[in-house]
C-alpha cells in the first residue's frame, strides 16, 4: 500500500512496522512530528521526556528489557544525550535500540548546524542516512534489525529536507512481532560499566565496528548506480537527490550506511570512473574517510588545501548551489540556471517577533525598562531580543540562561543578572542550574515564563501541563512548589499580563541580595482555549496624543495611524482587531488611558447594541 508521508511520518511508521513498542523524545524542529505520529499507533507507548538524555535513557531501559525502542531529538539534543549514547554503545542491548537525530543544515530553527554523523564515528555505532521518505521508512526498519544483529545502538540521522518533504511510501500493514519479552538481564559484565568491565567492553565495540564494516560491503543500504564512467559520485542522504538532478549521467555510489564505510566497495567504484567526487551536506564526513583509504578525489581548479573539496561546508545544499560549485570546479559547463521562481518585486522583510497577545511580552517590557542584563534561553522567549524590547543579551542552549547568569554573578559582575527560561525548558535542564544558584548563593533573579505548553515546537505537553503525549491525564508538576522545594525563599507566581505586578516585584528583589524566582504564568495566546477569549481592544482617538508608549511593547497588533495628533503632529495609535487578542498590556502602559480594557470594550459593545 502506498501512502504520501513526510520523512518524519515515514520514520514513525517504520518504527511501528519494525515492532518498536517504546518511544521517548523531546520536541525539537525538525524532528518533533515523529513521536507525535508514533503515539497514535496501536500497541505502543510514547512519551515526551523532560530532556533528550532522559528520553534516551528510557529507550535504553526498554531495550535492556528486550523491547524494541527508540528515542527522537533534534541534532543539538544529542549533545544533551551524549552521556547516555556513549554508555549504551559500550553495553549494547537486548532488543533493537535506535536513536533518531534530525540535523538542521542552514539552521532554520537552531543555534548551530552540527553534523551528527560525527557522533556515530565518535561512539563507534552505525549511522544510517536516508535520502527520502521511502528510505526513512525502510531504513528505520533496517536500523532495528541492524541493532539486534550487532548488539549496538544505531543512529538514524535525518536532515530538515528529508524530515519535512513528503513522497510516496510503500508501507506494509504487517507489524513485526518479537518473541516474548526476556527476563531482565543479570549480566553485570555487560551492563555495569565499572572500569574493569568497561575496559573489556571497549575491545568488544572496536571488534564490533570492524564486523559492521564487513557487513557494509554487501549491505542493501549501499548501492551502485552505474551510468557514465566519466564522473563518479559518492554521496548519501539528501545530497543524493541533488547528485541525480545536477549530474544525471554520472555513476553514483549511494551510501545509506554512512558509518562505517565499505572500503572495498568504494575502491571498486573508484576504479570504474575517471573522475571521483564526494557530494555531501555539511562536514566532509565521507570525504575524509575516503581520502584516508588512499582513494584520489577530483578537486577541480582548487590550488589550496581546503577542509572540503568542491561543495560548501556551510549551510544547506540545493541543486542550484551544487550546480554552481560544479561549474566552478570544471565538472560541468554552462551558465547558472535559475531554479527558483523570480518575483517582480522584493518581498517585505518579516523579522520574527513575539505573537500578538504573547504572555511573555509584559515581563520583557519591564526588563527593557529596568535595563538589566538578561540571560536568555531557547524557546519563544528568545524573541524578547527583537526591537523595540531589546531585552535579551545572551542565549546559548537549552537551560543555559540560569547557569550563565550565575557565572556572571559569581565572577563579580556588579549588575544584577536576570535569567529567563520557559516552563518546558525549566523541566528540561533548568532545575539543576537553579539548584546551583540556591546552593552556591548567587543573587540571580530567575523568571520562569510558564505559558502552559511547549510553545515554539508546536504546543507539545510537558510535565507542567497535566497531560501526556498520548492524551492521558497525569500529575501536573507545580513549578512554584518545585522551586520552593529547592530552597528558594523569594518565590512568587504572577499573571504574565500583570505588568505592574512584575515591575513592582522585580524592583523589590533588586534591593535584596538573595536569589529569587518569579513565575509569570499565562497560557500561550495561540492555544484554542486562549483564542476563545479574544476581545480586540480599541484606541480612543480623542485621548491618544501619539506618545509612542504603546508602541514600545512591540505588539504586531498596534501600529501608527494615518491620523495625527493636532497638537504634536504625531501619528496616533491604531489597533488591528484581526490581530489583537485583548491581553491589555498596551492598555496598562498607556499613560493617557487612551486604550480601552476588555471590560470597557464589552460595555461599549453592549451600549452600541
Amino acid at each position: 500500500m502506498k501512502r504520501l508521508l513526510s520523512g518524519n511520518e515515514a520514520v514513525a511508521r517504520g518504527a511501528w512496522t519494525a515492532g518498536a513498542v517504546v518511544g521517548s523524545g523531546y520536541p525539537g524542529t525538525p524532528s518533533t512530528e515523529i513521536m507525535e505520529i508514533f503515539a497514535r499507533y496501536p500497541g505502543v507507548y510514547a512519551e515526551w521526556a523532560p530532556n533528550e538524555k532522559v528520553a534516551l535513557d528510557v529507550a535504553i531501559g526498554a531495550a535492556y528489557a528486550g523491547r524494541r525502542a527508540f528515542a527522537t531529538m533534534k541534532h543539538v539534543g544529542l549533545n544533551v544525550a551524549a552521556d547516555s549514547l556513549f554508555y549504551a554503545a559500550m553495553t549494547g542491548i537486548e532488543a533493537g535500540l535506535v536513536i533518531v537525530s534530525a540535523d538542521d543544515p542552514s539552521m532554520h530553527s537552531s543555534q548551530n548546524e552540527q553534523d551528527n554523523r560525527q557522533y556515530a564515528k565518535f561512539v563507534r555505532i552505525p549511522c544510517i542516512d536516508p535520502a527520502d521518505s521511502q528510505e526513512a521508512h525502510d531504513f528505520a526498519i533496517a536500523a532495528f534489525d541492524l541493532s539486534e544483529r550487532f548488539d549496538t545502538p544505531v543512529l538514524l540521522r535525518l536532515t530538515t529536507r528529508v524530515c519535512h518533504t513528503s513522497t510516496p511510501v510503500e508501507v506494509s500493514e504487517q507489524r513485526f512481532v518479537s518473541s516474548d519479552p526476556i527476563k531482565y538481564p543479570r549480566n553485570v559484565a555487560k551492563y555495569v560499566m565499572v572500569p574493569a568491565n568497561a575496559r573489556r567492553r571497549h575491545g568488544v565495540i572496536e571488534h564490533r565496528i570492524q564486523e559492521i564494516s564487513q557487513y557494509a560491503e554487501t549491505s542493501p543500504l549501499n548501492r551502485m548506480e552505474i551510468r557514465s564512467s566519466q564522473l563518479g559520485i559518492i554521496t548519501g542522504g539528501i545530497a543524493y537527490q541533488y547528485a541525480r538532478e545536477v549530474f544525471p549521467e554520472a555513476s553514483i555510489l549511494k551510501l545509506g550506511l554512512v558509518y562505517p564505510l565499505p572500503a572495498a566497495l568504494i575502491r571498486n567504484f573508484a576504479s570504474m570512473v575517471e573522475r571521483l567526487i564526494v557530494l555531501e551536506e555539511l562536514d566532509p564526513f565521507i570525504e575524509h574517510q575516503v581520502r584516508l583509504l588512499g582513494v584520489e578525489l577530483y578537486r577541480g581548479k582548487q590550488t589550496l588545501d581546503t577542509p572540503k573539496g568542491i561543495f560548501p561546508i556551510v549551510g544547506e545544499l540545493n541543486a542550484q548551489i551544487v550546480r554552481k560549485a560544479a561549474i566552478e570546479a570544471g565538472l560541468i559547463e554552462g551558465e547558472m540556471l535559475q531554479t527558483s521562481p523570480s518575483f517582480p518585486m522584493e518581498l517585505p522583510q518579516r523579522p520574527p517577533v513575539l505573537c500578538p497577545g504573547c504572555p511573555h511580552r509584559g515581563a520583557f517590557f519591564v526588563l527593557s525598562k529596568l535595563k538589566v542584563p538578561v540571560n536568555g534561553d531557547i524557546g519563544c522567549y528568545t524573541l524578547g531580543l527583537t526591537e523595540p524590547l531589546n531585552a535579551i543579551h545572551t542565549c546559548g542552549c537549552m537551560g543555559a540562561s540560569i547557569g550563565v547568569a550565575h557565572g556572571a554573578a559569581v565572577a563579580g559582575d556588579q549588575e544584577r543578572h536576570v535569567a529567563v527560561i520557559g516552563d518546558s525548558t525549566f523541566f528540561h535542564t533548568g532545575i539543576p542550574a537553579l539548584i546551583n544558584v540556591v546552593y552556591n548563593r548567587s543573587n540571580v533573579i530567575t523568571i520562569i515564563m510558564d505559558n502552559r505548553v511547549t510553545g515554539m515546537t508546536g504546543h507539545q505537553d510537558n510535565p507542567g501541563t497535566g497531560k501526556t503525549l498520548q492524551g492521558r491525564d497525569t500529575t501536573e508538576i507545580d513549578i512554584e512548589n518545585v522551586v520552593r522545594a529547592l530552597g528558594f525563599t523569594y518565590v512568587k507566581t504572577l499573571n504574565g499580563y500583570d505588568v505592574e505586578g512584575i515591575e513592582k516585584t522585580l524592583k523589590e528583589w533588586m534591593k535584596i541580595s538573595d536569589p529569587a524566582v518569579l513565575i509569570t504564568r499565562e497560557e500561550c495566546a495561540l492555544l484554542p482555549e486562549a483564542r476563545a477569549k479574544y476581545v480586540p481592544l480599541e484606541v480612543v482617538e480623542e485621548k491618544c496624543n501619539g506618545c509612542t508608549m504603546c508602541f514600545r511593547v512591540g505588539c504586531p497588533a498596534i501600529s501608527k495611524s494615518e491620523k495625527l495628533d493636532p497638537r504634536y503632529q504625531r501619528p496616533l495609535a491604531v489597533i488591528d482587531p484581526s490581530l489583537c487578542t485583548g491581553c491589555e498590556i498596551c492598555a496598562q502602559v498607556c499613560p493617557r488611558d487612551a486604550i480601552l480594557f476588555r471590560n470597557q470594550v464589552l460595555d461599549k459593545q453592549e451600549i452600541d447594541q
